[in-house]
């Protein structure tokens, strides 16, 4: 969707880049008991602060435990010490990993969206003719995101997704390109038709810093949901990053209880 100029071939780099990721899967016919949730989690950041703080910062931290910064912050392989993570087997190791992750987390600039569908309410409510829960966090995700690129007066957002498959990501493709182009049920597609959001898949191998900070918003919004009575400092962390304006905001939890 990107656009020719003919004055100078293409136009300037955008304001903003959005990631997402999500956390568990979207099966309506099969619901882990343990985790009946599907959360989506989208990362908006401005592209000079990307580039200028965002990338240095999160490759010193990795050269920091690791000799090269190719790893990728997975939080299911943190929390699990698998793979190169293994380091964190070592309690002393797993304590300041844990600390410097979480200041990082904290201080980086980016604007946060997560939509968390509970999937067995979410049946329960509205049977076999339930909406795919990956089509449903989408809409309402891309429905605050237009809310913040209205505020800032922007059109151009670049969007970039991990790769899971062709057929997934063709499905994807299909009902992101659907809601720009037609709206959802609260928002009429013109205002959509306004924005211009080329959509990007990258494999998990190409290292994409944004999408492991969406993946590491993710699961921590996930238990939160799940039991927000427990502590749980990683939310504590990420709560702060939400997009929030008098009439719109980055936490949607739904079918609401």
């Amino acid at each position: 969707m990107a656009h020719l100029s003919s004055s100078v071939g293409v136009l300037p780099p955008s304001r903003f880049i959005a990631f997402f990721d999500e956390c568990g899967d979207h099966s309506l016919t099969k619901i882990d008991p343990d985790f009946p949730l599907f959360v989506l989690a989208m990362v908006v950041v401005e592209r000079e602060a990307y580039q200028d703080e965002i990338l240095p910062k999160m490759n010193a931290f990795k050269l920091r435990y690791w000799n090269h910064e190719g790893i990728n912050l997975h939080s299911r392989d943190i929390r699990l010490a698998q793979g190169p993570f293994s380091i964190l087997l070592n309690a002393q190791v797993r304590t300041r990993f844990i600390t410097e992750i979480s200041e990082l987390m904290e201080t980086l600039p980016f604007t946060l969206f997560v939509t968390a569908i509970r999937k067995s309410a979410h049946v329960d409510r509205h049977g076999t003719e339930a909406t795919n829960p990956y089509d449903l966090a989408l809409e309402f995700t891309m429905e605050n995101l237009l809310h913040f690129m209205e505020s800032h007066g922007e059109t151009h957002l670049p969007v970039v997704a991990e790769a899971r498959g062709r057929n997934e990501d063709n499905s994807l493709e299909q009902v992101f390109y659907r809601i720009l182009s037609r709206g959802t049920e609260n928002v009429p597609g013109e205002r959509f038709r306004r924005l211009d959001c080329p959509l990007a898949f990258q494999s998990k191998k190409n290292n994409i810093v944004g999408v492991q900070l969406a993946d590491l918003c993710a699961y921590p919004c996930a238990r939160h949901i799940l039991n927000s009575l427990k502590p749980n400092r990683a939310f504590e962390v990420v709560k702060n990053h939400f997009y929030s304006s008098n009439s719109a905001n980055g936490w949607k939890v739904f079918p609401s209880l």
